[in-house]
């Protein structure tokens, strides 16, 4: 029996200096950087809307050291 030959395997094989990786790395850096901003931009924009009405406000005469506003919630009558 003829044991067949393996076809040699072609490796792509890659060459660069430092300065190359380097460069490579300050741009993956400023991609990341860029993408990290954009989204806590967007999550901010999301969270925080700046158009629309206001749901509450704040009422500045009111004491700091006073207790706390406590809503409490009340269940509607229900109508028969």
């Amino acid at each position: 029996m003829a044991v067949k030959k393996r076809k040699p395997v072609k490796k792509l094989k890659f060459e660069l200096t430092r300065s190359a990786v380097v460069g490579i790395g300050v741009v993956s850096f400023c991609l990341f950087l860029w993408m990290f901003l954009l989204g806590v931009w967007a999550g901010q924009s999301l969270l925080l809307p700046s158009y629309g009405k206001k749901v509450a406000t704040v009422d500045k005469s009111v004491d700091e050291l006073s207790e706390p506003l406590v809503i409490k919630a009340e269940k509607k009558a229900v109508k028969k």
